[in-house]
């Protein structure tokens, strides 16, 4: 299956229903299709052959949804780029994909005015002066029929998020892509009658992938909120009648944050409440339970190499197995739990999660070198390290890059974070090693404090060191205003160890 032969079949199948809901307007799976094959055209007027590298730069809108579909059908490989980068990150990913057109929203003009690389640039839902308006050479384009490109053929680049550095290119192929979709829809029962409110940007690889292909693959409706807003969001479920909704879990918590009544909004269609990007405690999930009246929450688990795909924690083990990832991956998806000499975890003992799947990427653009040490044998070596409980559910306890040695032992600085970020004073952290020369690492903790807060750096080593072992406890308290997050919210610790 290919993405552009899945989207033909359920136009021919669903061709009066919306495909989009957006401000209050639909575009029906038959409208979406005559728009994608204007785009078609549109992109070929351009120079975009089969293999191009085409570039969406946007908030959630029409104009992304019509420049993929677009892109697809010429054979073109579509490169989401994050709207929050700055010029100098977007040139980046503009010269290593080789990027030929970009679209990009006309609200990011200032960003798009500093690129140094030269690609042709088409502004879509509004338009700077002097760019040419992709929407407009949409409406006035000839629809162009062009066979589908093959299911093997690399459909998207996707940029992992950088937290070890300078961004890499996932190569995902039609099938992948499709299989990720699918999986999700199996995973998560999605039939034709799903109305998908997405409000986490569609750049990212598990709405796109995940929740808006896998929506579309089951000839579902996606509810396009342009930017993430805890009103909007509220209002959107309600009166969108959205029936699942997908977000990180700081998502769910701004709208209590913010001082809004959830409580007074109808959101009784939401059959499923999806979070992923980390896991939540118990106290959080009953907090949102109640808050959003419901015991639909689902945590996913997965990353861009792998389509995403991953595990699911559901609905029932919430509060029994807070903080885990869940206990088996989802169908099609095959996991092992691995130590470092290559033999299976046990229970209670630490591993690195791989994943093979079909939607597992073909490999990193252009370097060799880090696809050779994260594939082996079909299977994706993920990072993560993880341990099983005796049930079998998975606890992330570090990623293997951010492991500390310190001494000749090891410390996950997720175990050190948790514990910190349970202290009352402390609104943010992220723990680090930092070279000593003669413990090989000392623990260092980057603090961010609450409003109104004192630090007391003795005080904090005493909370932590009733807590974990000595060893594990910061030996130096770092105050910050803020910690560098991704937009997902992964902490980017290669910032804050050559800060």
């Amino acid at each position: 299956m290919n993405i552009v032969a899945l989207f033909d079949s359920n136009a021919r199948k669903y061709p009066d229903k919306p495909l989009l809901r957006h401000a209050g307007q639909s575009v029906s799976y038959a409208e979406a299709d005559a728009l994608s094959r204007r785009a078609a055209a549109v992109l070929a007027a351009q120079g975009v052959r089969a293999g191009d590298r085409i570039a969406i730069m946007c908030f959630n809108t029409p104009g992304f949804v019509v420049a993929m579909l677009g892109a697809l059908r010429l054979g073109a490989v579509v490169v989401p780029v994050n709207h929050k980068m700055q010029a100098p990150e977007v040139d980046y990913i503009l010269a290593h994909a080789g990027v030929k057109v970009c679209v990009f929203d006309g609200a990011l003009a200032p960003v798009i005015a500093r690129l140094q690389t030269a690609v042709t640039l088409l502004a879509t839902d509004s338009v700077p002066e002097g760019c040419l308006s992709f929407d407009e050479l949409v409406a006035a384009a000839t629809p162009t029929d062009i066979a589908p490109p093959a299911d093997d053929d690399i459909a998207e680049i996707l940029y992992t998020s950088g937290t070890t550095g300078k961004p890499k290119g996932c190569l995902l192929s039609h099938r992948n892509v499709c299989q990720a979709a699918l999986t999700t829809a199996v995973a998560l029962s999605m039939t034709r009658d799903e109305r998908t409110l997405m409000a986490m940007p569609l750049w990212h690889s598990s709405p796109l992938n995940n929740w808006f292909l896998g929506t579309l693959y089951v000839g579902g409706t996606v509810i396009l909120l342009r930017e993430y807003h805890p009103l909007h969001f509220l209002q959107a479920a309600q009166d969108e009648r959205a029936t699942l909704y997908f977000g990180a879990p700081v998502s769910y918590l701004l709208p209590l944050q913010s001082g809004l009544d959830v409580a007074s909004y109808d959101l009784r269609s939401i059959r499923a409440w999806i979070y992923g990007g980390g896991p939540i405690g118990a106290d959080t999930a009953r907090r949102l339970a109640s808050a959003y009246r419901s015991d639909r929450f689902f945590q996913v688990f997965g990353m861009t190499e792998t389509g995403p795909c991953g595990t699911v924690l559901y609905p029932e083990e919430q509060l029994d197995k807070a903080g885990s990832i869940g206990r088996v991956a989802t169908p099609g998806v095959d996991l092992r739990v691995v130590r470092e000499d290559g033999s299976e975890a046990g229970a209670d003992e630490v591993g690195e999660i791989w994943l093979k799947a079909d939607s597992v990427m073909q490999g990193y653009l252009d370097n060799e070198a880090a696809t050779s040490a994260v594939l082996q044998d079909g299977w994706y070596r993920s990072g993560d390290l993880a341990r099983r409980d005796a049930e079998g559910f998975l606890f992330i306890v570090d990623r293997a890059r951010d492991m500390i040695i310190t001494g000749g032992e090891n410390v996950y600085s997720k175990e050190v974070e948790d514990v910190l970020l349970a202290h009352a004073d402390i609104q943010d952290a992220a723990v680090i090693g930092r070279p000593h020369p003669e413990w090989g690492e000392t623990v260092v903790a980057m603090l961010v404090p609450k409003a109104g807060t004192q630090h007391d750096p003795e005080a904090l080593k005493a909370f932590v060191g009733e807590r974990l072992a000595r060893y594990k406890v910061p030996r130096e308290f770092v105050v910050c205003e803020q910690l560098p997050r991704t937009p997902t919210g992964k902490l980017m610790k290669h910032l804050l160890r050559t800060a």
